[in-house]
């Protein structure tokens, strides 16, 4: 198997992952279900399924954020961990430029830049976490606190209560 950017850095600091493959139907909208659809591929819980949010503050500032993908995020939340005033998802058709990766294929390890990452806490209840191997159809599993290691992310509530 090919190697993205993402295990690069994982074999770099020589932590343990696992890589998985899965058909991509081309179908990347979180509101029509792609997380859940990887999840029933992959033959686990959506629960351990981890998107990946990239958005912009009002001083431009450009922030990642993972958290569980049966959840939406709660912006308030967000906002709050980062200290910005406003946060919105970047564009789709700037994502590439800024991250080097495609919606659908977005992984919080390898972007283009270092951006101040934020990782939801309930990463921490599950043994081990899937986040896009930074290509559509591979995905990445490995301890929560080995990504925030990696990241070096911030762990916080970001979780959207209904």
């Amino acid at each position: 198997m090919k190697k993205t950017n993402a295990m690069r850095i994982l074999d770099g600091l020589k932590i343990p992952y696992q890589a998985h493959e899965y058909d991509d139907d081309g179908e990347h909208r979180l509101e029509h279900g792609a997380a859940e659809k990887t999840a029933l591929k992959l033959g686990i819980e959506p629960s351990a399924v981890f998107k990946t949010i990239v958005m912009r503050t009002e001083t431009k500032e450009v922030l990642v954020f993972c958290q569980s993908a049966v959840h939406e995020i709660n912006l308030k939340k967000a906002r709050a961990a980062s200290g910005a005033k406003e946060v919105q998802p970047v564009k789709q058709d700037e994502l590439l430029s800024l991250t080097g990766y495609v919606r659908g294929g977005c992984s919080p390890l390898g972007m283009k830049k270092q951006y101040r990452t934020f990782i939801d806490q309930s990463a921490l209840t599950q043994e081990k976490i899937f986040v896009s191997a930074g290509e559509r159809g591979r995905q990445i599993s490995l301890a929560p606190k080995d990504l925030i290691r990696a990241t070096n992310a911030q762990v916080t509530d970001l979780i959207l209560e209904k």
